[in-house]
């Protein structure tokens, strides 16, 4: 119960962080001051070997990655226009953006776009290696994405699972 409401705290808060910042208008420090320290930050050339970078790939413009995992369902991506305002906020983890992993994509490419995953496997004798995501499939069903990358740390399949199949309330 006690776990359910921090998460519920935490999406609470990210809201509330979320509509105090203006496209266009907040700087890369009103970011920082609102989600704090990102997790990573990717430079626009790593992110324009993505599908439809958009503003993340425009020249000098870099993007923070603001991860919820593995207790929460969002991972945001904040990009920052080379002139140091906030040009897009994204919440990545939906169905949307899951429809562009592709097979054959890196697991950079991958992460570039979902951010950190809330687990990583290794399953050494298939030679696989899966990474999984929490996210909220609309309007409020749980969920987990996991693409499946092969030896070569490039994508075989993707899929998604009820939350409650792989982790049922006792």
């Amino acid at each position: 119960m006690g776990l359910l409401s921090f998460i519920l705290g935490l999406a609470g808060c990210d809201q509330q962080r979320i509509s105090e910042l203006e496209e266009g208008v907040a700087t890369e420090a009103d970011v920082r001051a609102r989600f704090g320290e990102p997790e990573k930050i990717w430079d626009a050339r790593d992110m324009a070997s993505l599908p439809m970078p958009g503003a993340a790939a425009e020249p000098g413009a870099r993007t923070l990655e603001y991860n919820r995992q593995p207790a929460g369902q969002v991972n945001y991506m904040i990009t920052i226009a080379p002139d140091g305002k906030m040009s897009a906020l994204r919440q990545v983890l939906a169905p949307q953006n899951f429809a562009k992993v592709l097979p054959g994509m890196s697991m950079e490419q991958v992460r570039k776009m979902l951010g950190k995953p809330m687990k990583v496997t290794t399953y050494a004798l298939k030679r696989e290696t899966h990474y999984d995501w929490r996210y909220l499939n609309p309007p409020s069903t749980a969920m987990i994405f996991t693409v499946v990358f092969d030896a070569d740390l490039r994508v075989l399949r993707t899929g998604s699972v009820d939350e409650e199949s792989v982790n049922p309330r006792r």
